[in-house]
């Protein structure tokens, strides 16, 4: 029941809700009004009540004491016959009277009219008795009056005491009907209040249906387009079926949104390819770019700056505040230009700066001002981010490059100069011993001046972008032909140098060339490493066809392996760089330090990788993979240069 009603409430509160406040204070006054008219109606009905019961009441008593007058005699000498007729005479007479009762002293019923004692007793076999007010005075003479309510209306009740020289004899109870006149005024009065008040509150209430219907829906229809145009919805339109002012203004309505609709059609396609053409322009270009306006919330950021400042992953930075994302070294730098730019007293700067997260990089970043058409107010901040890590380790490679060349040529020159002085000057002094050794040194420094220079210009060659034709290369041939070339060096040094080749080997893809050079500088560092009574081996075999990855094309792995001093873990990641030297963690001068840099790009050029497998004091092993060669071999491309 609770819930019902609560049900019922809420449906009140939201349907009056939907009322306008005209709406509502008309509802209210004509509440108030109606309220009025009808307690003034009923006020007025009830004072004609009160005054018909007054009347009723006099008309009751008068009637009773006259009746009394003319019937106590008659009751005091028993003459019952007569009281009988007179009453009867008197009853049919008027109309007013509704009964008429004689009670003896006892109270005992002895006649009464419309019914009277034989035929009560033989019609229910009971006795009758009258039932006198409980403040009856039995021994006053005056009347009392009392009214009750019956079906037919109020019935004015009329007590007379019956007495006879200050005797008692009894009482006379006379029942008067309601003014028929007043009661059907009163009756029509409260039926007409009634119908009134329920037809005005029926019109009112169709009022209110026709208003909704007719002003109030298509006004909150109206509203409703005109906040949605607002909005920027321009596909809203209104229909109801209205004629008058009301439907022409739907129809210029409509014709409104129809043409706001169609013009922004043609901004939107105007706009959206103007936008873009920009997104697509800020989008393609290599350096990072942020646009921000003076509250610094991000307006526009393209793919390069979310990459550098690690924003991919990360939420939508765009509308938030830009320094709340950036990375603190960043944050702390160019927040105060930031703000000194947004508030015009400077239009640019510039930073170079360094970031540890996402990744390491050197960046670069300028600010600049963005104007307005008038250049009279500053709109936002653009911010290019350039990534320099590349021009800064280049920087660093040359630098370092010319200063490995330079020491490494300096030494070298040195040795040969300083010889040569010393045989110029003081050869007489010399024997032929001394100057065949000084001779052999200035030679040794020499063919190591023209090694240098040589593994120089090669690394030259191959990370200039060179083209270098592919073809079918047979391993064996290679390996059997740097095996000739090392056999002698490595029968000097007291080591077995040996090969391990597949019977019937494929052709691979590459370049003999520099693959002979490869196998060269890999078996010249063996040697170079291994102690006497050791052992160099070259291997190569085809791959087994689980050993290659999913669409992988067959493959031949060539190996060099050695018992040599091995390569420490820490030194596995920069033995390929330039001018890296292991001799120097052994202390020996032999070596440029480019051999394994050559061999790393050769390698790559052949779109493979040198991989190698090392443990100190037991030896290490290099190896890398080739393609098989195919009847339509690849065209030869020019690799990007690749500096370490």
């Amino acid at each position: 029941m609770l819930s019902l009603l609560k049900t019922i409430r809420e449906a009140i509160a939201n349907w009056w809700s939907e009322f306008t406040l005209q709406t509502k204070l008309l509802a209210v006054a004509t509440l108030v009004v109606s309220l009025v008219m009808s307690g003034l109606t009923f006020w007025a009905v009830n004072t004609i009540q009160q005054d018909a019961r007054m009347n009723d009441t006099r008309f009751g008593r008068d009637l009773g004491l006259l009746l009394a007058a003319n019937i106590t005699p008659l009751v005091a000498d028993h003459n019952l016959t007569e009281v009988a007729k007179f009453s009867q005479r008197f009853y049919s007479s008027t109309s007013s009277i509704r009964y008429m009762l004689y009670a003896d002293e006892t109270g005992k019923i002895y006649f009464g009219i419309p019914f009277w004692e034989p035929e009560v007793e033989n019609s229910l076999t009971i006795e009758r008795r009258i039932e006198l007010p409980e403040d009856y005075p039995e021994e006053s003479d005056k009347p009392m009056v009392r009214q009750h309510m019956t079906p037919d209306g109020v019935v004015t009740d009329v007590f007379i005491p019956l007495i006879v020289n200050k005797k008692y004899y009894g009482v006379l109870a006379i029942g008067i009907n309601p003014n028929q006149i007043a009661v059907i005024s009163t009756n029509f009065t409260r039926d007409v209040t009634i119908a009134v008040f329920i037809t005005i509150w029926v019109m009112v209430i169709l009022a209110g249906v026709i208003n909704a219907l007719t002003i109030t829906k298509p006004i909150k229809e109206l509203l409703v387009g005109v906040k949605q145009i607002a909005a920027g919805n321009f596909k809203q339109r209104i229909d109801l079926p209205l004629g008058g002012e009301l439907g022409e203004l739907i129809f210029n309505f409509n014709e409104m949104a129809e043409r706001l609709e169609r013009y922004e059609e043609q901004n939107i396609e105007e706009l959206t390819a103007e936008k873009a053409k920009l997104e697509t322009l800020v989008s393609t270009i290599a350096d990072g770019a942020v646009l921000i306006d003076n509250n610094m919330q991000v307006i526009l950021v393209n793919p390069t700056a979310r990459r550098i400042f690690g924003w991919e992953g990360s939420e939508d930075v765009v509308g938030n505040n830009v320094l709340h994302h950036l990375p603190p070294t960043v944050q702390m730098e160019i927040t105060k230009p930031l703000y000194q730019m947004a508030t015009g007293e400077c239009e640019s700067a510039e930073f170079r700066l360094a970031l540890n997260q996402p990744i390491k990089r050197t960046i670069r970043i300028l600010l600049t001002t963005v104007l307005n058409l008038q250049r009279e107010s500053i709109k936002g901040i653009a911010i290019t981010v350039q990534d320099i890590t590349r021009e800064v380790e280049l920087n660093e490679a040359k630098s370092q490059f010319i200063s490995n060349v330079s020491h490494e040529l300096r030494t070298p020159l040195f040795n040969i100069k300083s010889f040569i002085e010393t045989l110029h000057d003081y050869g007489e002094d010399l024997s032929a011993e001394e100057k065949r050794e000084f001779l052999q040194t200035v030679n040794h420094e020499t063919d190591r001046l023209t090694r240098l220079v040589n593994d120089v210009l090669d690394l030259s060659k191959l990370e200039s972008g060179k083209t270098y034709n592919f073809y079918g290369v047979d391993l064996a041939q290679a390996i059997e032909q740097t095996l000739r070339t090392y056999q002698l060096n490595a029968k000097d040094k007291g080591i077995e140098i040996s090969q391990e080749v597949a019977p019937q080997l494929p052709l691979v893809t590459g370049n003999y060339d520099l693959l002979l050079q490869v196998l060269a500088n890999l078996v010249g560092n063996a040697l170079k490493f291994t102690s006497a009574g050791g052992k160099v081996t070259i291997r190569a075999y085809q791959l087994d066809t689980y050993a290659l990855l999913p669409n992988q094309s067959p493959q031949v792995r060539v190996e060099v392996s050695d018992t040599g001093i091995g390569i420490a873990p820490e030194d596995q990641q920069a033995i390929f760089d330039r001018f890296f030297r292991v001799e120097n963690r052994v202390h020996t001068l032999e070596g440029t330090g480019l051999g394994l840099s050559i061999v790393r790009n050769i390698i790559e050029r052949h779109r493979s990788k040198v991989n190698l497998v090392s443990e100190v004091g037991v030896g290490t092993t290099f190896w890398f993979d080739l393609t098989l060669f195919e009847v339509e071999t690849p065209k030869p491309e020019v690799e990007p240069t690749n500096v370490s």
